[in-house]
């Protein structure tokens, strides 16, 4: 009889690692932003668990690592780890500026191009394309091209329109 237990505990656990994930959480890890001013990050994939943080800014980026049902486990820029419903998260691709001094936004995609504006850090903005080591972003009405090395919310390697 634990045989048959073990084998039928280890047939479910197999259909649910090859069942297909939903919409778009098809591909984890990605970035995701929040949707709205406020947001909860707690230890664990429900909401009885204690809320470690409560975010206040919509779009700030965060990295999706991990999902379970319509919890997703997620990493934000200073490396915190916590988990967010789903609800709580937008597809919209967004960045935050990061270091310690202003990152120059140019107006052309070439990182010689002439410097347009500053950001400072902490800067949210949103992603618009991303090059092999610059992204167009526009924050504050302003769009620019940034290195990559300023922002984060997207992958070095990471090239789209």
């Amino acid at each position: 009889m634990i045989r048959d237990s073990r084998c039928l505990s280890l047939t479910l656990a197999c259909l649910l690692a090859a069942a297909p994930a939903t919409s778009a959480d098809t591909t984890v890890p990605h970035y995701a932003s929040l949707r709205r001013d406020q947001a909860f990050l707690r230890e664990g994939p429900s909401y009885a668990h204690k809320i470690l943080w409560v975010y206040k800014r919509k779009d700030y980026p965060v990295r999706i690592i991990a999902s379970y049902d319509a919890w997703r486990r997620v990493k934000d820029v200073n490396g915190t780890l916590g988990w967010m419903h789903r609800t709580q998260l937008s597809d919209k691709r967004s960045v935050v500026f990061i270091g310690f001094t202003k990152s120059p936004l140019r107006g052309d995609a070439d990182l010689h191009a002439k410097v347009i504006a500053f950001a400072q850090p902490g800067v949210v903005a949103r992603l618009k394309a991303c090059k092999l080591e610059i992204c167009e972003v526009e924050a504050a009405g302003t769009d620019g091209w940034v290195d990559k090395r300023n922002i984060w919310g997207v992958d070095p390697g990471e090239v789209f329109q």
